[in-house]
């Protein structure tokens, strides 16, 4: 473990045990100023009480430091469940309960509850970063856990846990690619006529029902603004009989501290505002995330969480529109198919060997469903 000697590690339950200058400093040297592993953003899942150990995301990231300078950090959890990663895992949980051994807890490096690739090992250089390798490994085997999951790391960093041990898996997303389109009827003609007749009637489906749509950045966002999209949000979980896993005080600490990358749509009908959606976005990509309604109005979700981001992604010049997790009916809607990954590592030898095996079975399930994904491209050919 040649690569750690230089270096103090230490384990953090708080990010302000690192603060705010030494982790978006070290974030900016990624070449990707992702906003999710910002400062801003995990400190408020964190404070805002969304993610924590009461709620199964118990904080201990590595950090490693030359002297005084971090220079290497991993966002890591202790995981006693498998909710909000979208990588799912809960057949492996069950395979281990059913032969009588415990799948929690076990070591997770993620963004909570956001499908977004990103930086995961955060390095100022090449050595610091097998270094940090070299310390997850470490840690996975000097503690109690059934396995360690990195999810959505970007492709080069997938090959590198990979030569550690890990075991890569793939998944499919799928993003909108700005052409440099001139506004959204330029995006339009691009599209087979049967995809761009049904976004024109499903738009024209909105303002029949009266709905108007309104843009909101962050910085113009006042306090009842977001509570109104909070109530939305929640309004929506509680419809699907489902728990949300953010609250107000993270709306409105995101809302005060990282304005700059927030778009807030609001639609309304007969002065009322009936939903909302929110997407964080950065000068080059703009990332699906949030939605609720108070009112259920036909095709309104696309219009919010869709049309409205994209006709914003054209004016602002920005580049890419990640959609979010899954949802392959994006690709009506002008979203081509992207792969991502994940890598795993379990501490069990026969379990590691049987999903070895499925993984393999299931990246050649991954690469035919990504061939005949585009072969279904909707754009004219």
């Amino acid at each position: 473990m040649k690569a750690i000697l230089n270096y103090r590690t230490h384990i953090v339950s708080s990010l302000s045990e690192i603060g705010q200058p030494a982790w978006d400093g070290l974030l900016a040297l990624q070449g990707d100023m992702n906003p999710f592993l910002s400062y801003a953003f995990l400190h408020a899942l964190h404070e805002s009480g969304s993610a924590t150990p009461e709620t199964g995301w118990q904080p201990q990231y590595i950090a490693l430091y030359d002297g005084a300078e971090l220079v290497a950090a991993l966002p890591l959890y202790v995981k006693d469940h498998s909710y909000g990663e979208y990588v799912f895992d809960w057949a492996w949980a069950d395979a281990y309960q059913r032969h009588g051994l415990d799948y929690y807890p076990k070591l997770l490096a993620a963004v909570p509850f956001t499908p977004v690739a990103g930086p995961r090992l955060l390095a100022r250089d090449a050595q610091a970063r097998a270094a940090l390798i070299e310390v997850l490994v470490a840690t996975q085997q000097a503690t109690k856990v059934s396995s360690t999951h990195i999810l959505f790391p970007p492709e080069e960093h997938a090959r590198q846990l990979r030569e550690a041990g890990f075991m890569l898996r793939s998944g499919v997303q799928f993003h909108w690619l700005n052409a440099g389109y001139a506004n959204f009827d330029e995006f339009l003609a691009t599209l087979e006529q049967k995809k761009r007749k049904n976004i024109r009637a499903e738009r024209r489906k909105v303002a029949q029902a009266g709905v108007t749509l309104r843009r909101v950045r962050g910085v113009d966002a006042t306090d009842a603004d977001w509570v109104l999209f909070n109530r939305c949000y929640r309004h929506t979980y509680a419809a699907h009989y489902s728990t949300p896993y953010l609250n107000l005080d993270f709306f409105r600490r995101i809302g005060a501290t990282m304005p700059e990358n927030i778009l807030l749509v609001i639609a309304e009908r007969a002065g009322r505002a009936i939903a909302s959606s929110l997407v964080i976005h950065t000068a080059d990509t703009l990332y699906g995330r949030y939605w609720g309604e108070l009112e259920h109005v036909p095709c309104l979700h696309f219009e919010a969480a869709y049309y409205q981001p994209l006709e914003f992604c054209i004016e602002q010049g920005i580049k890419t529109f990640e959609g979010g997790a899954q949802g392959e009916h994006k690709m009506a809607r002008g979203f081509l198919p992207t792969r991502t990954f994940s890598a795993h590592w379990l501490a069990h030898p026969s379990f590691a060997d049987a999903i070895e095996r499925f993984l393999e079975r299931e990246a050649g399930g991954i690469d035919e469903y990504m061939s005949e994904l585009n072969e279904r491209t909707p754009f004219k050919g």
